[in-house]
């Protein structure tokens, strides 16, 4: 997906933030959007949105030597989404359809995310979309929300690359990929996370901390940015991309640097953004599972 206009006022309401997050002062702030305004005319719109959000908070971190401001409000979303975690596993253990009850918790955790909300907007709407999750999902088109696809995708797959978004999200991940190794105990799971920090994205410590390494494989995709830049990725992560048969797809940063890709990719995500929700067709907050590939599962 490339960059549109409306994608640049969101960068400078993503500096700010991480600027205020970092501790910067009114002067410090004023300084990185300057320094922000003076770079923008170099940045392609031919550019997915998460280049230019990796050139934005580096800025911000060189400014303020805060390597990971959104360390702590990583650790508190960790704690927040475990303290559902019981429920939530008994929730799908109840369903007549585990597996989309387990998918569709999956997409409703990509709503923590700091990029775009803050705090206390996420914890009141974790919790109400929660309780409209399962009327929400139903009303959604198949041509948003594929899941006959995406269950013959998975039936067919040996290797799995799955790519994780933020950090407390994943423990909806958790839920998901249990789940699947429930059902298909020795398909191969890998679950990438960001190479480095970048806003409240998740880490190798929080893949850890919320129990993702019990359940798959964890590598890093070796890149400090809000996506999957394939260009900057590790080896190891090159190879995960290359041999995996299915690839599952968190968050509007993994859809917005991967959604030209022919590859057997499907995207769960919630659009949060108006930006994104038009370049899909769709309203915002519409839950989405998405294949967008030439491939045919069914």
């Amino acid at each position: 997906m490339r960059t549109y206009p409306g994608c640049i006022v969101c960068f400078f309401r993503q500096a700010l933030e991480a600027a205020k997050i970092s501790g910067a002062d009114e002067k410090t702030q004023n300084r990185i959007l300057i320094e922000l305004s003076q770079k923008l005319p170099d940045f392609s719109l031919n550019s997915s949105p998460p280049e230019m959000g990796r050139l934005v908070y580096r800025l911000v971190t060189d400014i303020t030597r805060r390597k990971d401001p959104y360390l702590e409000i990583k650790q508190k979303s960790n704690k927040f989404a475990f303290s559902m975690y019981n429920e939530l596993k008994k929730r799908i253990a109840s369903s007549p359809n585990p597996l989309i009850e387990a998918v569709e918790i999956s997409i409703v955790g990509n709503i923590i995310d700091y990029g775009i909300y803050n705090s206390n907007d996420i914890t009141e709407n974790v919790r109400e979309l929660l309780i409209k999750e399962e009327r929400a999902v139903k009303e959604e088109e198949e041509e948003f929300f594929n899941y006959p696809a995406f269950e013959s995708a998975l039936k067919q797959a040996e290797n799995i690359l799955y790519l994780g978004d933020n950090a407390g999200e994943i423990v909806f991940d958790r839920l998901l990929i249990e789940e699947i190794k429930r059902l298909y105990p020795d398909k191969k799971i890998t679950f990438a996370v960001k190479g480095g920090a970048i806003i409240n994205d998740a880490l190798v410590a929080d893949a850890e901390e919320c129990g993702i390494t019990g359940v798959a494989r964890v590598i890093t995709n070796g890149v400090d940015a809000p996506g999957t830049l394939l260009s900057l990725c590790s080896p190891e992560f090159s190879e995960a991309y290359n041999q995996a048969q299915l690839i599952i797809s968190k968050g509007q940063g993994n859809f917005e640097t991967l959604s030209s890709e022919e590859k057997p990719i499907f995207f769960l995500l919630m659009a949060k953004c108006p930006v994104v929700a038009a370049h899909i067709g769709c309203e915002t907050g519409t839950f989405l599972l998405l294949n967008i590939s030439s491939t045919d599962f069914l």
